[in-house]
């Protein structure tokens, strides 16, 4: 697969891959035409540019191939990359930014988390859940969010302005490593301008968001990708062909 990029602030927006050019019209490969969050700044370093994973495009192919967004628009977040990219409705690719998540590794919510109090829960109770999940916006108090997993409180929002200085959120959206993205108690946290990309298109009938996973096999938390490639991947006489995704 060639090189894809997608840049943040001012810089060129980009992401190509010959295998998602296999797909529809709507198909990912449109990435190429989606606009940059202007007022995101760039990371301050050579790889200031947003580059999807295997995973992340192998569920890009499987959404764009299947139509699993049920005509809505869709993020997918990849956890272990600390990256978000943002779709319409047809699969055209829309912004990609930096994002953080549960400052602990895990792909499940801990039972009952939602009616915790923020001062009840334990570090590693701060996960960010792995799975599809439908969204739509409602209040988190006075605050309107986009709520990934209303059960477990998992919201999508911009960093709070409440946040502790300490916890030095804007500079860690910022950093090149993924770690230090980890620092919420389980919600994803995107630019503000990131945001309003995201706004407008779940506004209605709200959208899907696809959460990557920290530890479990991606088969195991979207069990219909395999049976997209399996469909996708198999040969005269029903002998399965190998996968090229890279």
């Amino acid at each position: 697969m060639s090189k894809a990029l997608l840049a943040l602030a001012g810089l060129s927006l980009a992401l190509a891959a010959p295998a998602w050019a296999k797909q529809p019209a709507r198909a990912v490969a449109s990435v190429r035409h989606a606009r940059p969050a202007a007022a995101v700044p760039a990371r301050n370093t050579a790889a200031s540019d947003i580059e999807p994973s295997s995973d992340t495009v192998r569920i890009a192919e499987w959404i764009a191939g299947s139509g699993d967004n049920n005509a809505l628009p869709y993020a997918i977040v990849d956890k272990p990359a600390a990256t978000v990219f943002l779709f319409d409705a047809k699969g055209n690719a829309i912004a990609a930014a930096p994002v953080l998540v549960g400052i602990a590794v895990g792909d499940d919510a801990t039972p009952g988390i939602g009616s915790k109090n923020l001062a009840e829960i334990g570090p590693a109770e701060k996960t960010t859940p792995a799975g599809r999940f439908l969204a739509k916006f409602g209040l988190a108090g006075k605050q309107k969010v986009l709520w990934v997993d209303y059960a477990t409180s998992v919201g999508l929002h911009p960093i709070p302005a409440t946040s502790p200085k300490s916890e030095r959120r804007r500079e860690r959206m910022l950093s090149p490593d993924p770690d230090e993205h980890r620092i919420t108690f389980g919600c994803i946290n995107v630019p503000a301008a990131f945001y309003k990309r995201v706004s407008p298109l779940f506004a209605k009938k709200g959208g899907y968001v696809y959460v990557l996973p920290d530890t479990r096999a991606i088969e195991d938390v979207f069990p219909r990708l395999v049976v997209q490639e399996t469909a996708t991947t198999r040969g005269d006489g029903g002998a399965e062909q190998s996968v090229a995704l890279r």
